[in-house]
């Protein structure tokens, strides 16, 4: 089962990097708007990761304080 999981995780690898330098290429290509666009949305999906992981932090950080009381 590992052999497997490991091999999809390469086989779709490839794919992930690709995408990237198709983006770039789109980007380059057309206007100023649409890379603004792109940007802003990059930055959108980039910012909930680091919410959800900083109020996760924070509640342990108040759980933890809690249960030294």
């Amino acid at each position: 089962m590992k052999k497997i999981t490991v091999f999809l995780f390469l086989l779709l690898g490839v794919d992930a990097i690709a995408q990237c330098a198709m983006c770039k290429a789109v980007i380059e290509t057309g206007n100023p708007e649409m890379a603004e666009g792109i940007n802003s949305g990059i930055m959108y999906l980039m910012l909930f990761p680091y919410l959800l992981v900083g109020v996760l932090f924070f509640v342990m950080y108040k759980y933890m304080r809690r249960s030294k009381n």
